[in-house]
């Protein structure tokens, strides 16, 4: 395993591949948390659409946790990986030290902020429901299910966050299983409680609550027994604020990444609900759930590829930097070109995974064709946004995470549906638009600036 971890030596393409064929499986495996939920609250007796258009409110809520959590992960990630890399060449070990530094501060961090989320949230989510665009109806389901799964939040916190730093170290199998443990377990649970113990939407946040636990547990067990080469130690916990400064100025892309995310979601809840109406928020909600599922293989690619691009260029293996870029964007650009195509023969199929209700069947159709339309061209934002993000640009990775969403699809969303010959279709469009117009430019950025830096630094060194 210890020869597994040197990114340095071998195919670039093939320890890409090494460590993004668990790492996928983990993502899609991860999607399975909530999605689940949604297949069988889809299925609630007498109450399928509204409960899973309930649950899909609380999708902002869900998705600011994870942004926090990618603030200190995302963050650290690299700089834990540069470090790694960096101490190939020295003898002193100052780097490793560095490297074990980041990654304890990360985990006080995550169990810090995790801690102070679940008070804010309770406090705060009924007023924020409803500016999500619930309904007097909608809003019982909705107010079922987060004040449970915010008991859980440092859990979510540990997991998401923490995991990088086990795929970083090259143990990618157990990372894969830090998701897989909790998301079978989550899927033994969740027809047991809401089916058997009929606890409905209740009990769905609560399966998911114990598995997270469970994969959180798993992390903590694995970074402080005796495999890894970097352990979670007490001493090191002791906040390094300048060091955390660090990671949070890196991390920051990916926390308004999820952030703005979370913005747009609620932005396209609140104009849904307005054009129309309950049926229209459920359709987003099946969408996400698709979408999700669809662009996890990605996500597990660039996730698998950020670690090996910050460990070579650490080492100052900067042609091994730009064979990673040119790979991880060729497979994702192909991958998500077919996904389109397949979404656009068979979205039935897609869609009654979650709910065969008639209505919501007929108007997710025509909207999926809208929203997923050129959908590959997120594939060029996800790889671009990578490569700035594990060389430690974070400037740039905060632009492109900005422009997107902040400047393209919430003004967007905002205006289109107001022309009447669009309605809701223009909430679908706004998304459309906005892949390419960011993608293109994220990754035409990234190539006239970080390829252009590793060629002459390959022909300075």
């Amino acid at each position: 395993m210890r020869s597994n971890s040197d990114f340095s030596k071998g195919s670039v393409s093939k320890i890409i591949l090494r460590q993004a064929a668990p790492m996928v499986l983990a993502q899609l495996v991860h999607v399975l948390y909530n999605v689940v939920d949604r297949m069988f609250i889809g299925r609630i007796p007498d109450a399928s659409v509204h409960a899973l258009t309930g649950v899909g409110l609380t999708f902002p809520i869900l998705l600011i946790i994870n942004a926090f959590a990618n603030l200190f992960g995302s963050g650290g990630m690299p700089l834990f990986s540069m470090a790694r890399g960096a101490a190939k060449n020295e003898k002193d070990g100052a780097q490793a030290n560095r490297a074990a530094d980041v990654m304890n501060n990360t985990f006080f961090m995550l169990c810090a902020v995790g801690a102070v989320l679940s008070v804010l949230v309770l406090l705060v989510k009924k007023p924020f429901l409803y500016l999500f665009g619930a309904s007097d109806v909608t809003y019982r389901y909705a107010n079922e299910y987060i004040p449970i799964y915010v008991i859980g939040t440092v859990f979510v916190m540990i997991s998401l966050g923490m995991n990088g730093f086990i795929n970083a170290q090259g143990f990618a199998n157990k990372g894969m299983m830090t998701v897989l443990i909790g998301a079978v377990l989550n899927l033994i649970l969740d027809p047991v409680f809401i089916f058997v113990f009929n606890m409905g939407v209740r009990g769905a946040a609560l399966a998911t609550v114990v598995s997270q636990f469970v994969s959180a547990l798993w992390v903590v067990l694995f970074l402080t027994g005796k495999k890894t080469l970097f352990r979670l130690e007490f001493r090191r916990m002791l906040p390094q604020w300048k060091l955390i400064r660090e990671i949070v100025s890196l991390g920051i892309a990916g926390f308004i990444m999820g952030f703005t995310t979370s913005a747009v979601q609620m932005v396209c809840n609140a104009m849904l609900s307005q054009f129309g109406g309950d049926l229209y928020v459920g359709v987003m909600t099946v969408i996400n759930s698709i979408r999700e599922i669809s662009f996890a293989p990605v996500g597990g690619v660039t996730s698998a590829s950020n670690p090996v691009i910050g460990f070579n260029y650490g080492a100052r293996e900067y042609k091994r930097v730009r064979s990673a870029i040119v790979f991880v964007s060729v497979v994702c650009v192909v991958y998500m070109t077919v996904v389109w195509l397949l979404l656009m023969i068979f979205p039935e199929f897609f869609i009654r995974i979650f709910n065969d209700d008639p209505a919501l069947l007929t108007a997710c159709i025509s909207s999926m064709f809208i929203y997923f339309f050129g959908c590959f061209m997120m594939s060029l934002q996800m790889a671009g946004q990578t490569v700035v993000q594990a060389l430690g640009r974070a400037k740039q990775a905060i632009f492109f995470s900005l422009l997107r969403k902040v400047v393209i699809v919430i003004p967007l969303t905002l205006l289109l549906p107001q022309i009447p010959a669009l309605g809701v279709n223009g909430v679908f469009l706004a998304e459309a638009i906005s892949n390419f117009i960011g993608g293109g430019a994220c990754y035409i950025t990234m190539l006239c600036t970080v390829w252009r830096q590793m060629k002459r630094l390959e022909k300075e060194s």
